[in-house]
């Protein structure tokens, strides 16, 4: 008899987080959360889950955000019946980010239907839809912090204030392993920086068998500020913003950093820091969001401005019609324009986007983590121009970042965390980061906490441990992994997109067609010389369907 845990996402990436514990009474699943990034790391969403989702006995959530929480409805979908535990602000958030998710499945499946029935191909099935996730809301069964609770049997679990979002929580769990002992465990969920607008600090007790930490900003650490000094911060961009002329775009996440932003931006035109002329949260799910925060305010610290003082200054616009989102296309300078998602791969953000990419006097700016191969870590990066649409976008705006909205802990403050959470008898799981940061911060946790190379490991996608009270006994890899490992930061999807822009760059900067059709002809040649390539093998739906190997547009 033992206890197993599996690393079904997060591992070895930032999204898609899933843990699956197997004990001699079930088991159950931490998370399950969307995979974001580039067309490589999302497609695993639409792979079988490595498990029968009919098998599980309950699902424990750790926060609302989209890549914990977006693969709830597939999980439903597919046969999953029994209760989802979160905490009260998070199930709140849920009712809402749910069934949008599911609006955006169906409208990105419609999209590509079009696509295809053009080519004659077959349409595509949604991810999941609406009605999938109001499914999915009636299994949610909220908990208080810090009181224990048995969902299942010869499981107790406990959570604990994580500092990222609302309801946001690190869990702990207790699973006897049927052999009269029990196997302690702590998941970290997202981790809140120490300074942050609206929260405490996270919490939680110490000395556990295992420990599973978030890795995100491993190696990277932010400058100390404090709220007044982001403020100020975010007062010289917006000035800057609007001296150039023309108007400010802030791709942001729905939940949380619209919240902040809305506050600090209303704080500062209150103030009279700032002046612009209409502040836009183009957002229907931001809008709903911020009136759960309305519900739960009796839980955040730091809030100068009520929901109310701030949303009574004519100039703030919440947008929810699709006209009204198209509307703000006409308007050329003197806007703040803030909206969905904040990694810019989906959502109206893209829209702005490309409306406002190519004026010299318009600012983009970046206020959350990019993941790699989205639309915003590639504008990040520095790139001349962008494929938005099937459209090539200069990159002409100013594109600028600014680190202190991060809702995640920072070097220093991972290691901190850790260190108070110590010891840990078995070993230390770093998770939820790109290899290099969790490197950095298996680096220090071993320099600085003593901690041995074989007490700080770093699970790549469905590993699975056998877990012991004195340390890990057993270490199991797939036979094949869901995914090239090495195609996880950029992608042959990226690599095209890229390609093709610089080749539409090479023609239309030839000095004529003689040598346009030299550089076409060189390229053939090329080709050839790799030799004939079959056909791709089509590939296959949730549902089973064979579906063609796609070539983004």
């Amino acid at each position: 008899m033992s206890v197993t845990l599996h690393f079904h996402g997060a591992s070895g990436t930032v999204t898609g987080s899933c843990y699956r514990v197997e004990h001699p009474g079930g088991q159950f699943l931490i998370d399950c959360g969307m995979f974001q990034g580039n067309k490589t790391v999302r497609d695993l969403n639409y792979k079988d889950f490595p498990f029968d989702p009919r098998a599980l006995d309950f699902a424990l959530l750790t926060h609302a955000h989209i890549d914990h929480s977006g693969l709830l409805p597939k999980l439903s979908k597919h046969g999953f019946t029994n209760t989802i535990w979160a905490t009260e602000p998070t199930c709140g958030l849920l009712e809402f980010m749910l069934p949008d998710s599911g609006g955006i499945q169906e409208y990105e499946a419609e999209r590509e239907t079009r696509k295809r029935s053009r080519r004659g191909d077959p349409p595509m099935e949604p991810l999941y839809t609406k009605e999938d996730a109001a499914d999915t809301l009636k299994l949610l069964r909220g908990v208080k912090y810090e009181e224990w609770i048995e969902p299942g049997k010869g499981v107790r679990v406990r959570y604990w204030n994580a500092g990222h979002i609302l309801g946001s929580a690190s869990i702990e769990v207790e699973v006897d392993d049927g052999e009269g002992k029990r196997i302690r465990m702590l998941f970290s969920g997202d981790l809140g920086p120490e300074h942050k607008v609206f929260y405490l600090e996270p919490d939680a007790p110490a000395g556990f068998d295992y420990i599973l930490s978030e890795s995100t900003y491993g190696g990277r650490e932010r400058p100390e500020y404090t709220l007044e000094e982001r403020r100020e911060a975010m007062k010289t961009e917006v000035n800057a913003a609007m001296e150039r002329g023309g108007n400010l775009v802030i791709p942001t996440f729905a939940v949380e950093r619209s919240q902040e932003l809305l506050h600090d931006i209303g704080t500062l035109i209150h103030t009279g820091e700032i002046n612009p002329q209409l502040v836009f949260l183009d957002s229907p799910l931001a809008s709903k969001v911020t009136e759960v925060y309305r519900k739960h305010a009796g839980m955040f610290e730091d809030v100068e401005l009520s929901a109310d003082q701030l949303f009574n200054d004519p100039r703030f616009r919440i947008v929810q019609d699709v006209e009204e989102s198209k509307a703000i296309n006409k308007i050329r300078g003197g806007a703040i324009i803030m909206s969905a998602s904040g990694m810019c791969d989906a959502g109206r953000i893209k829209h702005h986007l490309k409306n406002n990419l190519g004026r010299k006097n318009s600012t983009v700016l970046f206020v959350g983590y990019q993941a790699p191969g989205t639309l915003g870590q590639i504008i990040q990066s520095g790139a001349r121009d962008v494929r938005i649409h099937s459209s090539v976008i200069p990159v002409r705006a100013e594109v600028r970042s600014l680190g202190n909205y991060s809702a995640h802990a920072d070097h220093s403050e991972l290691e901190d965390w850790v260190r108070e959470r110590l010891p840990a008898h078995g070993a230390v799981f770093l998770t939820h980061g790109e290899d290099e940061e969790r490197s950095a911060l298996r680096d220090a946790l071993m320099k600085n906490e003593g901690l041995g190379g074989d007490q700080v490991l770093m699970p790549l996608l469905d590993d699975s441990f056998e877990l012991k009270a004195e340390g890990v006994s057993d270490k199991t890899q797939p036979k094949s992994r869901r995914v090239d490992l090495n195609q996880v930061a950029s992608d042959w999807h990226n690599g095209y997109s890229s390609f093709i822009i610089d080749l539409s760059n090479q023609l239309q900067g030839a000095d004529d067609d003689a040598r346009r059709l030299e550089i076409v002809e060189a390229l053939k040649a090329r080709l050839a010389e790799l030799g004939p390539v079959a056909p791709p093998l089509p590939r296959k739906t949730q549902a089973g369907k064979a579906e063609p190997v796609e070539v983004d547009e």
